[in-house]
C-alpha cells in the first residue's frame, strides 16, 4: 500500500528583508541612500588621492544654476526630472516641458562637441584604484594601444580606471574625452582630458558613451560599471547595436557574474546561450585592442554595405520592387 506523504503545516513566509538582511524601513532606505551617495564621493576622492592629488581647491560650480531653485541639500536636474515634487503655479521654467528643452540642448552640445570623433572606445571601471593597481596599468596600456591605432578614448572623466585610460590615450597622442555627470557634490575631473563635457542628465551622457564608441571596455567596478555593461548587452540583444564588442577586463573579477548567468539565468531560460557570447573576457591589453580593431573593421564594412544597398534601392525607378 503506497505511503502518502505527510501533510505538514504551511511554511510561514520569511519576513521581507533587504539584500543585506535588514528590515526595509523607510528610515533605513533613506539612510542607506545617503550613505551610498557618500560612498560615491569617497571612492572618487580616494582615486584622486591614490594618484597623488590632494583635496580640491575651492572654486565655482561647473554647471550653471540659472533655472535651479535654491535647495539644500542640493537637488540635481536628474532628481527634478524623475521624482522631485513641484508645487502648483510654478512658472514655465520649472515645468517638465521646459526641462525637455534643456535635455534637447544638452544633446545638441554633446553632438556638437563630439562631432569630429570618427572612432572611439568607451572605458568604464572603478574610480578608486590608483596607479599602483594592476588594473590601472592594464587600462593605461590598452588605451595607449588603441590610441596608437587611431581610436579616441571616452570615459566618465573621473579618477581610477577612467584616469588611466585617459592618460594612456593622451600620452600616446590620441584624443582623450571625459563625459562628467552632475551629482549632489562637485566632481573633479582627472588631468588627462583634451575634451571635458559636463552633463546634467544621465540619459544624455549614456547616449554619448554609446553613439561614438565602437566597443566598450569594462574594467572591475561597481554599480555604475554594471549599469553600463548590461545596458550595452541589452542594446546588442535587441538589435540596436551590431558587431559591438563588450570586453570584460579581469577574468577573476568577472568570473562569478558569468558563472551566475550561466548556472542560474541561462539554465532557467531567461536568456539564450548566444547572449553569453556577447561578452569577451581577457586580461591581455593587446588581445583587447585586437578585438576592438577587428570589430571596427567589420562594423565599417557592414555600414558601407548597407549604405551601398540604400543607394542602389534609391536609384530604382518607382514601382520597381525587385
Amino acid at each position: 500500500m503506497p505511503v502518502r506523504p505527510r501533510q505538514g503545516r504551511p511554511r510561514a513566509a520569511s519576513p521581507v528583508r533587504t539584500a543585506a538582511g535588514n528590515p526595509p524601513e523607510p528610515s533605513l532606505l533613506a539612510t542607506a541612500g545617503q550613505r551610498a551617495l557618500a560612498g560615491v564621493r569617497e571612492r572618487a576622492e580616494a582615486g584622486h588621492a591614490a594618484a597623488g592629488r590632494g583635496a580640491p581647491a575651492q572654486r565655482g560650480p561647473l554647471i550653471d544654476d540659472a533655472i535651479r531653485d535654491v535647495n539644500f541639500p542640493f537637488v540635481t536636474e536628474d532628481e527634478k526630472l524623475f521624482r522631485y515634487p513641484y508645487a502648483a503655479g510654478r512658472d514655465f521654467t520649472h515645468t517638465d516641458t521646459w526641462r525637455v528643452m534643456r535635455i534637447m540642448g544638452e544633446f545638441i552640445e554633446g553632438f556638437d562637441r563630439l562631432a569630429s570623433v570618427e572612432k572611439a572606445v568607451t572605458v568604464f571601471g572603478s574610480a578608486r584604484v590608483g596607479p599602483d593597481d594592476p588594473q590601472y596599468q592594464a587600462a593605461y596600456e590598452v588605451a595607449r594601444l588603441l590610441a596608437q591605432a587611431g581610436f579616441a578614448i571616452i570615459t566618465g572623466g573621473g579618477p581610477g580606471i577612467m584616469e588611466a585610460a585617459n592618460k594612456g590615450a593622451r600620452l600616446a597622442g590620441g584624443r582623450s574625452i571625459g563625459c562628467n555627470i552632475e551629482l549632489p557634490f562637485e566632481q573633479r575631473p582627472n588631468p588627462y582630458l583634451d575634451t571635458l563635457i559636463q552633463f546634467r542628465y544621465f540619459l544624455v551622457r549614456k547616449t554619448m558613451f554609446v553613439k561614438y564608441a565602437a566597443a566598450f571596455l569594462i574594467f572591475p567596478g561597481g554599480l555604475g560599471t554594471l549599469d553600463e555593461l548590461f545596458e550595452a548587452l541589452v542594446l546588442i540583444q535587441t538589435g540596436k547595436l551590431y558587431q559591438f564588442p563588450v570586453i570584460l577586463f579581469g577574468e577573476r573579477y568577472w568570473s562569478g557574474l558569468i558563472r551566475w548567468l550561466q548556472t542560474r539565468v541561462l539554465r532557467e531560460r531567461k536568456i539564450c546561450p548566444d547572449d553569453i557570447d556577447l561578452m569577451v573576457m581577457t586580461d591581455d591589453p593587446a588581445q583587447a585592442a585586437q578585438v576592438v580593431t577587428a570589430a571596427y573593421e567589420s562594423q565599417t564594412k557592414t555600414a558601407q554595405g548597407r549604405a551601398a544597398k540604400e543607394r542602389t534601392v534609391g536609384r530604382k525607378p518607382r514601382g520597381d520592387r525587385s
